[in-house]
């Protein structure tokens, strides 16, 4: 995901108090949604037994305790902001919340909260949210303070990571989906312990279906197996104990494959040679071609497409090469900062028509 310095504003936004009336009601399930990322929203309705259970995991993982504090800085229309509130119910630590912004640490944000210059010792953001914190000096110093910060919604950018392996805390990488209540495996982003796989917390098993797609057996937060549509490269170790430990790389999404004239071309692939060399948000895409079946497509906030058209000449192997560039005033994202694909290509799509 490339990144924007601009979350979508939501003016049906949940507040923590409906939340937590949801929580405490009699009912044994809460209605989440999930992001819309790759295809239309839909509405889950998740145990809360499961949602403890995984809450659990998570401060089980990170070592967090009754008393720490925990800072609410996500929208609790979906899973994400949600389990930040159940997990400081799960294991008692005081939750501060502040309204869900591009920049949750500014003086703005943090005036609302009875002590601002309170110790945070847990929080979870959005790649979109770190990287607007990392453009004020005073609010990345308050980011550098907070003990264990988990980052979830979206791939964290090459460039983000430069600069987050040299924080003095804890800073991690989540994976998971709306179906798995949030994450169900953490990767070390600093620090000596840093590594470019993610590994399953306890209980999670996973495996690889015939197509290299990523299987999550979690029954403590999944009724059933879950395949993703994530394709991974998976490795098994065991601990002291002998108990297995799952370690996995994301090499990309089934579903951004694009088949130009035979050829297979992996749209994360593409985008991650060509994220260093573009400052203005872009994505690969891809639309129908009467000539190659799909074509490669990158749409951009830049108006200099045909700077980008020879940059993408220079960088990319011929057959990666986009067929067509095409500006976008914004390009479209969903509600935690992720590329709306979709919508993208429901756009191009009436284009094309």
């Amino acid at each position: 995901m490339q990144l924007a310095v601009r979350l979508r504003k939501n003016v049906a936004m949940m507040d923590l108090q409906t939340f937590l009336a949801e929580w405490q009601n009699d009912t044994q399930t809460i209605s989440v949604h999930s992001s819309g990322s790759t295809g239309i929203p839909k509405i889950f309705h998740v145990a809360k037994q499961r949602m403890l259970a995984s809450a659990k995991q998570t401060c089980d993982f990170l070592g967090l305790k009754a008393g720490d504090t925990a800072l609410l800085c996500m929208s609790l229309d979906h899973i994400g902001g949600k389990m930040m509130v159940v997990r400081t119910i799960e294991r008692g630590m005081r939750l501060l919340s502040v309204c869900p912004s591009g920049n949750p640490l500014s003086d703005q944000s943090l005036s609302a909260l009875p002590e601002p210059n309170v110790e945070i010792t847990f929080a979870a953001m959005v790649p979109l949210q770190v990287y607007n914190t990392l453009q004020h000096p005073k609010e990345t110093e308050r980011l550098k303070q907070i003990k264990q910060l988990i980052i979830g919604g979206g791939a964290v950018d090459e460039r983000l990571l430069t600069i987050l392996k040299d924080f003095p805390n804890p800073v991690w990488s989540t994976y998971g989906m709306t179906e798995t209540l949030s994450h169900i495996a953490l990767r070390r982003l600093n620090g000596a312990q840093a590594s470019a796989y993610y590994e399953a917390l306890p209980n999670v098993a996973l495996s690889l279906n015939d197509e290299g797609c990523l299987v999550i057996d979690a029954p403590n937060v999944c009724s059933s197996q879950l395949t993703t549509n994530d394709l991974a490269h998976l490795r098994i170790e065991h601990d002291a104990e002998g108990r297995k430990k799952y370690l996995f790389q994301i090499l990309g999404r089934k579903d951004n494959v694009i088949n130009s004239g035979g050829v297979k071309i992996q749209i994360e692939a593409v985008e991650n040679l060509l994220q260093p060399h573009l400052a203005e948000p872009f994505a690969i895409c891809k639309r129908r071609s009467e000539k190659y079946g799909e074509e490669v497509v990158l749409v951009t906030e830049s108006v200099a497409l045909e700077t980008i058209k020879k940059l993408c000449e220079t960088l990319l192997p011929k057959y990666w090469q986009p067929k067509h560039y095409q500006h976008f005033e914004q390009i479209p994202l969903t509600p935690t900062g992720k590329i709306a694909r979709a919508e993208i290509a429901r756009i191009l799509q009436t284009m094309q028509e």
